[in-house]
């Protein structure tokens, strides 16, 4: 009679197991992908078709405003000459460079502001001022401390960028629940290891929204950069913008702006698909 019913309680509970483990069936792959870029796609031909009916209305000339299609057809013969692409290489260059410095400063300022009291009323607010402060209200200064070099469009952009890094760790490691840090205490984890493997991981999501918010002002910064430090044997996508518009080229102007578009939607894709993993991991996303 026992055996009986330890078996009968054992397939009780392989079957709540097998409930608790059942979940939904797979989406196939291309039906994820479809939904991941459909709505893009929308909001494009939407753009592209308020932009067109603009030009259609006769606001402007189209020597002034040109077209959808004059301007992909400018687009189309750019992507297959070396000069395009080595514009590209020399802005994505200094957005690497400068964006990478402004992670380390970034990081290092908002770690050292978030476990000290004494700094946080010290700089806190300072950090946000900078942060509020326009790119371009930088650059007199940048060329009078560097001159027309890179250093001067570098310092810029890592003042750009930085504070908004600095700022979402902060506000990060604000919104860590204490119950966690509790039960690191109680498990005897101290100072740095309690912030390396319970403050830091908890503050994670915020802290790629800083570095994807640090991003956008970093590549504001670093264009507005390049239209006003042009140098002569650097011929980046802001200089060729700048080119463009010297010469009244209205095609290839808006061409080299939808470049400049392109770039920052597959850097902000690329935040958004590390944000959404961690929060898929943390079961924040289904």
């Amino acid at each position: 009679m026992l055996r009986d019913d330890t078996a009968e309680l054992r397939s009780e509970i392989s079957g709540l197991d097998a409930l608790e483990t059942a979940g939904e069936p797979a989406t196939p792959v291309g039906l994820r992908i479809w939904s991941a870029l459909w709505p893009k796609f929308s909001a494009v031909v939407i753009a592209l078709l308020f932009w067109q009916i603009v030009v259609w209305s006769g606001w402007k000339p189209t020597y002034v405003l040109p077209g959808p299609a004059e301007v992909f057809v400018e687009l189309r013969g750019l992507v297959v000459t070396a000069e395009f692409w080595y514009s590209i290489g020399i802005t994505m260059r200094r957005a690497a460079i400068g964006f990478a410095i402004a992670i380390v400063i970034g990081t290092v300022l908002g770690t050292a502001v978030s476990r000290s009291p004494l700094l946080r009323r010290a700089v806190g607010s300072f950090i946000t001022g900078l942060q509020t402060m326009p790119s371009i209200v930088w650059f007199p200064l940048a060329i009078l401390l560097f001159t027309l070099t890179e250093s001067a469009i570098l310092f810029v952009v890592v003042l750009g960028a930085a504070p908004a890094i600095a700022n979402g760790l902060i506000s990060g490691v604000d919104q860590v629940p204490p119950i966690l840090v509790r039960a690191g205490t109680v498990l005897g984890a101290r100072r740095f290891a309690m912030f390396r493997h319970v403050i830091l991981p908890a503050a994670l999501p915020t802290y790629i929204g800083g570095l994807k918010q640090g991003w956008a002002f970093a590549w504001r910064s670093l264009m507005a950069g390049e239209l006003l430090v042009i140098i002569g044997s650097a011929g980046s996508l802001g200089v060729r913008l700048d080119y463009a518009r010297t010469l009244s080229d209205a095609p290839l102007l808006v061409a080299y702006m939808v470049v400049i578009l392109i770039i920052g939607l597959v850097v902000d894709s690329v935040f958004a698909f590390f944000e959404r993993s961690v929060r898929e991991r943390r079961g924040l996303v289904s």
